[in-house]
């Protein structure tokens, strides 16, 4: 076994074993009291439309915007939890995707832009990136599929200069796989950015909840 495939086989375990420690953050993350974010902004806007919420949209999910919630919930025969569960979003109109299968298309779709943004991160990092692709298909702020969210318009710079049509690394369709078979380092961030290479104050803004090698990712 040449050392390119020990290394490998040594990554898939150690991804393994952190996927089974961690499958309670690989769990989807609902809006809910304390949550911030462009999903929250969607939410109190169709509770402004049913004349439940009263509030500005800021954003930030707080005590008024939970108890719209529970108001719309109860309303319309949903379980009141004031948590924008999947029923709850679906019930509003607030559509979100469903994590694609591990096809070969899918994996070599995956893997091609986890290679361009991940060039020189471990292979942990690399997972990361393709979990933040995946969580943002079963986000209401983004696209419901793989290929619409990987080719929205200014989402990745690998797109546009070009990296995305280089060779693709061959630890990056394994990471692909663990990410589209559920594996999220990341705990359900939909935003990871370098520090050292951009300086768009939107993406600094963002909560951040892991840094994982160059880049921090983020809520």
């Amino acid at each position: 076994m040449n050392s390119f495939y020990k290394i490998t086989l040594a990554a898939l375990i150690i991804g393994c074993l952190i996927y089974g420690a961690n499958r309670e953050a690989a769990l989807p993350v609902y809006s809910q009291q304390g949550s911030r974010g462009t999903e929250v902004e969607e939410i109190q806007r169709v509770l402004q439309e049913w004349g439940l919420f009263k509030g500005e949209i800021t954003g930030y999910f707080g005590t008024m915007t939970e108890e719209a919630l529970k108001a719309y919930q109860r309303s319309n025969g949903l379980p009141v939890t004031g948590i924008a569960d999947e029923a709850t979003l679906k019930k509003m109109g607030i559509t979100i995707g469903n994590i694609p299968t591990a096809t070969e298309a899918n994996i070599n779709l995956l893997a091609r832009i986890i290679s361009a943004e991940g060039r020189g991160e471990s292979y942990v990092g690399q997972v990361a990136i393709g979990a933040v692709i995946c969580n943002r298909i079963e986000h209401p702020s983004f696209p419901d599929t793989l290929q619409g969210v990987i080719y929205q318009n200014g989402a990745f710079t690998a797109i546009t200069d070009g990296q995305f049509n280089e060779p693709v690394a061959e630890s990056a369709y394994y990471a692909a796989r663990d990410a589209l078979s559920g594996w999220d380092p990341t705990g359900g961030c939909i935003y990871y950015y370098n520090p050292k290479k951009t300086n768009n104050s939107y993406m600094t803004s963002r909560e951040v909840v892991k840094v994982i090698g160059d880049h921090y990712f983020c809520v």
